[in-house]
C-alpha cells in the first residue's frame, strides 16, 4: 500500500491512493528505479527539504503545510528536477494558475472551507515536463548501458567459484549461467551491472538465498539449499532489481512484465476477426470492512449485509444517493476503516479489529454522520486505486429505467375502431382535403 505517516492528531495523511494486496506496488523501490542519485528534495514554497529516499516526509509537508498534492509521484523520472522547476514557476505566478483547486467542506460555513491544490499532468506544461524528464532519464540509462557494453576493464570474481574474470562483463555473466546455472539475463539487457552484482554478493555474504530470500546459519547450508531447491536465480517479483534492467526504463510506470505482454508481433490484420472466444477478466471486489473478496457483485453485497449488517442498496434508496454520492460514501468509509476510525462517531482505535468490534457492538454499521461530512469533493479521489467496488455502483435513475423496461411487458389495448367511418368523415385531414377541392 502507499506509504502514509501518522500525524500528531492521530490521523494518517494518505499521500497517494492505496492498493489492495493483490496489486501492491512497492513505491519506494519504483522511486529508486527512477532516481538512483542521492539528492535533496526542496519544498515548492519554503526552505524545507528532505533526502530523496525520504520523499514521503516532504510530500506530507506539502500536504499539511501548503495544501498541495502532486499526482502520480512514482511516475516522475527525476523528482528533484521536477520540484526545482515548479518552485521557480510558483515564484513567477500564483499556484492557482497551474493547479486544480479542490474545495473541502463545500456545503459548510465559508470560514471552515479550505482550498487544496492538485498538481498533475492534466496541465500541458506539467505533462511536457514529465515527458522531458522521462526522455532524459532514458537517454542517460542507454548511455550508461553502452559504456558498460564497451568497457574492457571490467574485473570481478565469480560469486560461486571465485574464478577471476577480466575484460568484458559478458565473460562473467555467461560463465555463471553456463557453469553454475545462474542467469540474471542477457548482458546487453543489463545496466549498472557492478552495482547489481554488488547487491547480489551482499545478500550471499549475509547468508541470504537470492530467490526465496531466507537467511541461513552458514554458507554451506545456504549453498546446499540453493542447489537442492534450484534457487540459483533471482526473484523476479523483487522490485529492488528493476533498476538494473533497461526494459523497465522504456515506458515509465510499466514493469518489464507489462511491457513484455504487449507484443505487437501477434497483432495481425484479419478481416474475419472472430470474437466468439472473447473472455472478459473477472473483477474482484473487496469488502468495505474485511479482506473478503468476490468476483460476483451480488455476493459481495450479500456478504456485507449478512456478515457486517451493512446494506449499501438500502442506504442508496433511503438517502436517494446519486452515483457520485455513492462514490464519495464508499471512499469515506474506506478511508475511515483504513485509519482505524469509526465513521459513525469518529472515535479512534488502535487496530482494524478494534474499530470493527466497536462498529458492530455499538450498532454504528448503518449509522452515517451528516451528509455534509462525507459528501465532500475530497472523497472523489479513491482511497484504493484498484477498488473494483466503485465500478459496480449504479445511478439512482436505474430503477426508473428498469420500470421503463418492465413496461414493455404490459399488454397494449387497441383503440376503439367501432366508429371508424364517423372518425374518417369528421377528421381534420378529411376537412382539409374538402376545403382544398372546393378552392380549386
Amino acid at each position: 500500500m502507499a506509504a502514509c505517516d501518522r500525524s500528531n492528531d492521530g490521523q494518517d495523511s494518505i499521500l497517494e491512493p492505496l492498493s489492495f494486496p493483490e496489486q501492491t506496488v512497492d513505491s519506494s523501490n519504483t522511486f529508486i528505479l527512477q532516481c538512483p542519485r542521492n539528492e535533496l528534495l526542496v519544498c515548492l514554497f519554503c526552505s524545507e527539504s528532505a533526502p530523496l529516499l525520504q520523499k514521503d516526509v516532504l510530500l506530507k509537508h506539502l500536504l499539511l503545510e501548503h495544501k498541495l498534492v502532486i499526482a502520480d509521484v512514482k511516475l516522475i523520472a527525476d523528482l528533484p528536477k521536477y520540484m526545482l522547476y515548479w518552485k521557480g514557476r510558483f515564484l513567477e505566478q500564483p499556484v492557482k494558475d497551474f493547479c486544480s483547486v479542490i474545495k473541502t467542506n463545500s456545503t459548510g460555513p465559508v470560514e471552515k472551507q479550505e482550498d487544496y491544490f492538485l498538481l498533475c499532468d492534466v496541465l500541458p506544461e506539467d505533462r511536457i515536463l514529465r515527458e522531458k524528464l522521462q526522455q532524459k532519464r532514458l537517454e542517460e540509462v542507454l548511455e550508461q548501458q553502452q559504456k558498460e557494453r564497451d568497457d574492457s576493464n571490467f574485473h570481478r570474481l565469480c560469486m560461486f567459484c571465485s574464478e577471476e574474470f577480466t575484460g568484458n562483463r559478458s565473460f562473467l555473466l555467461n560463465h555463471m549461467a553456463r557453469e553454475h546455472s545462474f542467469s540474471i539475463g542477457l548482458p546487453d539487457n543489463i545496466v549498472y551491472c557492478n552495482e547489481f552484482l554488488d547487491t547480489l554478493q551482499s545478500k550471499l555474504d549475509n547468508l541470504q538465498c537470492l530467490y526465496c530470500e531466507k537467511i541461513f546459519r552458514d554458507k554451506t547450508t545456504l549453498k546446499d539449499h540453493m542447489r537442492k531447491k534450484a534457487h540459483r536465480r533471482i526473484n523476479a517479483n523483487n522490485r529492488e532489481y528493476d533498476r538494473f534492467y533497461v526494459i523497465n526504463y522504456l515506458e515509465l510506470g510499466k514493469t518489464w512484465e507489462e511491457v513484455q505482454s504487449e507484443d505487437d508481433r501477434e497483432l495481425v490484420d484479419d478481416e474475419n476477426d472472430d470474437w466468439s472466444d472473447w473472455q472478459s477478466h473477472p473483477v474482484s471486489a473487496v469488502c468495505l470492512f474485511c479482506d473478503h473478496q468476490s468476483e460476483t457483485m451480488d455476493h459481495i453485497y450479500t456478504h456485507m449485509k449478512e456478515t457486517h449488517g451493512f446494506d449499501l442498496h438500502n442506504l442508496k434508496t433511503e438517502l436517494n444517493l446519486k452515483f457520485y454520492q455513492q462514490v464519495k460514501l464508499v471512499n469515506f468509509i474506506r478511508r475511515h476503516i483504513h485509519q482505524n476510525r469509526c465513521y459513525g462517531c469518529q472515535e479512534n482505535f488502535d487496530s482494524r479489529a478494534d474499530v470493527l468490534h466497536h462498529i458492530m457492538a455499538k450498532g454504528h454499521v448503518m449509522k452515517l454522520p451528516e451528509m455534509s461530512i462525507w459528501d465532500q469533493p475530497q472523497y472523489f479521489f479513491p482511497t484504493y486505486e484498484n477498488d473494483a467496488l466503485l465500478c459496480t455502483l449504479s445511478d439512482s435513475d436505474e430503477d426508473e429505467r428498469d420500470e421503463t423496461n418492465r413496461s414493455e411487458d404490459i399488454p397494449v389495448i387497441a383503440e376503439d375502431i367501432s366508429n371508424l367511418k364517423i372518425l374518417k368523415q369528421t377528421s381534420v385531414l378529411n376537412q382539409l382535403l374538402k376545403h382544398r377541392g372546393s378552392s380549386c
